[in-house]
């Protein structure tokens, strides 16, 4: 990602547009290092978002509505005593640096007018907000820095330090010449951390991507360039993007954007422009959370899943081994004949016995072992035991093990269903799903609680074909053999745990464009996602069989074909039979 200084300055060019005289309306604060505030604007409202996190600093317009905490932080009871009802008045950027000022005209207790100030500071470790009064002191700030932890102490009643000032060039002042003297003198080998090293205000990403520009190459060495011809496209790059920056990104196959700039970026393939600074910010983060959220949220049914993956691996390792062993029992078998036709040399308390083995061509001699306190014919009669006990053994070993497989194959099912869940509803139904098939325990509370039943997926190709796709095993089940008719289409990645998805054919014949989108679907919801060329199983319904007494979403096909197809999604989702209903 590269939300740097340039890109910061995109995102209050178009504040200024929408909030300029904007009054503060409310504040909130949903999580520690999370600030919005509710602007009404001249066109109506926005949502002004702060995030002062070191790892992902932020500072955008907002369409998000984040859960409030039941009792607000007092930070954000000292903003809203001395902001709510204030008129943002200015908004200044400190130069190539992601530090922002605003400006508030407000009234004191007294009722005269007064000047405030909020600070933003989104430098990695040192993100910070104050909120400052006259003469630059420090009303409060969202962390408090003590004298003795820094050069820069962050205290209620100390004056405002402003950050110090980049020591770096200004590429927007820099010429054609100034880039050949970066070029020729002195710096680092590689041409992107040249820039990165000597130019202010700008992320590595975007470095990278003017090093591909003048050089062709992201990691080109500076030794290897003509100065001349490297500095007039480096010119020419920086020249294109600030005099008309755009919101670029570069995105993943489902169309979540994975970085982003100022500037177009090619360094990932294709990239595509968005329709404005904080939207794509909004999008990026708000996907990204919600990602973060739900893998919280599920870490402990996934690490439940995992333990018993782990247990299940090691016992099919030891039965395999086992299994192995009784491979050789036709051994057995013969040492018992060999004794039985050798038995009248046997006397009772002997440990070995010297025979000629008559299964080998040659009649070559061994010694087979004895037990001293068995009788020969009991001696002779444990080998054949042993043999028909290894035969026995193989027998349930090779079914335990097709259980075990079986098993194994369900739960690394369940984790895949855990990685794509995107709702606590998901969630939910694996969870319930887990407790009916023992693997979770629940208490008497969750018992009793009655969630909304989540729908399938419902996708509409092309050609105007509801596609329907299974959010987990139980769905699966529910959507293949409850919902679907014998004569629509059944598509599911080939060899790999993913979802169910069915072409509603209504007695028709879909065309060949729908049943590839349906197994787009197939493909982008399977395992596999990610990759491309994926094979997919492509059949009718009635030729899908449930395993019996099989795990949910286990089931068998043999008459199918397979289309290759990239799990590029070229269908639009309906968000009305997407969301959970109540049953």
């Amino acid at each position: 990602m590269a939300f740097d200084a340039f890109y910061l300055s995109a995102v209050l060019g178009e504040m200024e547009e929408k909030c300029q005289q904007a009054r503060v309306e409310k504040i909130f604060q949903p999580s520690r290092d999370t600030l919005i505030f509710l602007l009404r604007c001249k066109e109506g409202r926005e949502k002004l978002l702060i995030a002062a996190n070191p790892t992902a600093p932020r500072l955008h317009l907002t369409t998000a509505s984040p859960e409030n905490p039941p009792e607000p932080p007092m930070f954000c009871m000292l903003l809203r005593k001395h902001l709510m009802g204030a008129r943002l008045s200015a908004i200044s950027q400190t130069p190539m640096e992601r530090a922002v000022e605003f400006t508030f005209d407000c009234t004191d207790e007294m009722g005269y007018p007064i000047r405030k100030k909020l600070v933003v500071e989104l430098m990695g470790r040192t993100c910070n907000v104050y909120l400052l009064g006259p003469e630059d002191r420090i009303l409060d700030c969202l962390r408090r820095v003590g004298l003795d932890e820094t050069s820069r102490p962050a205290l209620p009643g100390l004056h405002y330090q402003p950050p110090r000032r980049v020591e770096k060039q200004d590429p927007r002042s820099l010429s054609q010449e100034g880039f050949v003297g970066l070029l020729r003198g002195p710096g680092a080998d590689i041409l992107a951390d040249r820039l990165m090293d000597a130019l202010g205000g700008l992320s590595p990403l975007v470095c990278r991507e003017a090093a591909l520009y003048a050089a062709g190459d992201v990691d080109a060495r500076v030794d290897g360039l003509d100065p001349d011809t490297a500095a007039e496209k480096l010119s020419r790059f920086f020249g294109d993007a600030f005099s008309a920056p755009a919101p670029w990104y570069w995105s993943a196959p489902d169309g979540t954007p994975k970085q982003f700039a100022f500037c177009p970026i090619h360094e990932y393939g294709q990239c595509q422009k968005a329709e404005s600074f904080s939207a794509l910010l909004d999008r990026f983060y708000t996907l990204r959370d919600r990602k973060d959220a739900m893998r919280q949220k599920g870490q402990a049914l996934r690490k439940t899943v995992q333990n018993s993956c782990q247990r299940l691996k090691r016992k099919l390792s030891l039965q395999e081994k086992e299994l192995a062993a009784t491979l050789d029992r036709e051994r057995l078998r013969q040492l018992g004949d060999i004794l039985t036709a050798n038995i009248h040399r046997i006397q009772k308390g002997q440990t070995t016995i010297r025979c000629e083995d008559f299964y080998d061509e040659d009649m070559k001699e061994i010694d087979i072992p004895l037990s001293p306190i068995l009788s020969p014919q009991q001696n002779a009669a444990k080998f054949y035991k042993d043999y028909s006990r290894m035969k026995n053994a193989q027998k349930e070993l090779t079914r335990q093990l097709e259980l075990g497989t079986e098993e194994l194959s369900y739960l690394e099912s369940v984790l895949e269903e855990l990685n794509r869940a995107q709702t606590d509803g998901e969630l939910e139904e694996i969870r319930q799903e887990l407790y009916a098939g023992g693997y979770v325990r629940m208490d008497s509370a969750r018992k009793r609680m009655k969630t909304a039943r989540l729908s399938p997926m419902r996708f509409e190709s092309t050609d105007g074909f509801p596609i329907y796709v299974g959010r987990n095993n139980r769905q699966n089940d529910e959507l293949t053999f409850r919902l679907a008719r014998k004569d629509d289409i059944w598509c599911h990645a080939s060899k790999v745990h993913g979802s169910h998805v069915i072409i509603s054919c209504g007695g028709k014949t879909p065309p060949d464009n729908t049943v590839t989108q349906a197994a787009q679907l197939a493909a982008y919801y399977a395992e596999s996602t990610g990759g491309q060329n994926i094979p997919v199983d492509v059949t009718t319904v009635k030729q899908v069989k449930k395993v019996p007494s099989g795990k949910p979403g286990m089931v068998i096909y043999h008459t199918y074909r397979t289309a290759i197809v990239n799990p590029y999604p070229d269908v639009r989702i309906d968000p009305l039979n997407a969301e959970a209903t109540g049953e």
